[in-house]
């Protein structure tokens, strides 16, 4: 659950180890996301996203059924 899929975070991501920062605070935390280092806007956490229990299909950074 700490790494998103390259598809959805590309390992070349200019703000890759900020993002993976914020991620990993937010799932420490328990919290249901964080926001994005770079655009401020709030990205929800693999943690809550597995809790959901089904993927939504829209797309998110750390979702956990992505699995190609």
């Amino acid at each position: 659950m700490t790494e998103p899929h390259p598809s959805r975070l590309p390992p070349e991501h200019p703000d890759r180890a900020r993002v993976l920062a914020a991620h990993a605070t937010a799932l420490a935390a328990g919290e249901a996301g964080y926001p994005d280092p770079a655009t401020g806007l709030f990205v929800l956490s693999a943690g809550f996203l597995a809790r959901r229990g089904t993927c939504c299909g829209r797309g998110c950074r750390h979702c956990p059924y992505v699995d190609d």
